[in-house]
């Protein structure tokens, strides 16, 4: 992961700074503060697989522009695909400005000149690779700008599974490749249009992803004691059945994913040596039973919370 902020460079040099990584990492890009003086950024950049890199980028008001001079000079011609936290107006080749909402996506060719009038936002971006993108995805190529709302089938997949990315990427050559893979393959599901069609040679990468933002929302509402397939398949849009088919896919189930996680939260309490009874971290790690959380804690770990929270106040003395 390779970050730059408004502090790491002196007042003078922010703009070329800024103007050098991004070029780096993201795309040619110019930029003119709204205002020079309170000008504030914080970008960073992490590389997924060759050509393919997921960012972030935090900036106060600013226009921008990839004007020609700059396309002349790097020559580049892969795809930039951006989610913004605010509505924003980007002009594409010379053409009148369009106004794209938050959560829009919007995928434009590097090769196309354009400019940008940014309030205070937080920007998403993902660059693609424009041939391995077109190998799956060959409408991408009918035109060089794309704009997809939000609520476009298979939008929010995309950009959830980015922001998981984001938010945790993968270790090791493989998973990177793995991730990578997925992407692409949600990208070229927007593109293409959703269809059944357009899924079906995807239909992997769906589920992968589906299954990874549903592990991510468990964990998120772990200690609810209500928490449930069902309502996650809620949050999600989907069925409770495909979701425990996407376990099923894996070996496990739905309840075993939630089970363990809880054990695992409570096992790290314990571990803690701190001053709350085993059964409020039971409770806290979201169990109802502590009969059954007991059971399940000894199956699992071999040994029970008691010992385990034992061991961790001798360690404390």
């Amino acid at each position: 992961m390779q970050r730059l902020t408004t502090f790491d460079v002196p007042a003078r040099d922010r703009l070329s700074y800024l103007h050098d990584f991004v070029a780096r990492h993201v795309a040619g890009l110019r930029f003119r503060p709204a205002d020079a003086d309170s000008f504030a950024f914080d970008v960073s950049a992490y590389f997924l697989d060759a050509g393919t890199t997921i960012g972030t980028a935090c900036y106060s008001a600013v226009l921008g522009e990839r004007p020609r001079d700059l396309m002349a000079a790097d020559g580049r011609q892969d795809y930039l695909m951006t989610i913004h936290t605010t509505d924003y107006e980007v002009a594409i080749a010379g053409k009148p400005p369009l106004s794209i909402r938050a959560g829009d996506i919007t995928l434009v060719n590097e090769a196309t000149a354009m400019a940008f009038a940014l309030p205070n936002t937080l920007l998403k971006v993902v660059a693609l690779n424009e041939a391995r993108l077109a190998a799956i995805a060959p409408r991408v190529r009918m035109q060089a700008f794309h704009h997809i709302p939000a609520q476009a089938g298979g939008a929010a997949l995309l950009t959830g599974y980015a922001d998981l990315l984001r938010a945790a990427a993968p270790d090791g050559e493989a998973g990177r490749t793995l991730a990578g893979n997925h992407l692409y393959d949600l990208a070229a599901l927007v593109v293409q249009g959703a269809t059944n069609a357009a899924a079906e040679p995807v239909r992997a990468s769906l589920g992968a992803a589906r299954l990874e933002l549903v592990k991510a929302e468990v964990l998120r509402y772990l200690t609810d004691p209500e928490l449930n397939v069902s309502v996650i398949a809620r949050r999600q849009g989907v069925t409770p059945r495909y979701i425990q088919r996407l376990f099923e896919q894996e070996g496990s189930t739905f309840s075993e994913f939630l089970r363990d996680a809880r054990l695992d939260l409570a096992v790290r309490s314990l571990g803690n040596g701190g001053a709350a009874t085993i059964s409020a971290i039971a409770f806290d790690a979201g169990f109802g039973d502590l009969s059954y959380f007991n059971r399940a804690f000894r199956q699992r770990f071999g040994t029970t919370p008691k010992e385990i929270k034992a061991a961790a106040l001798r360690r404390r003395q």
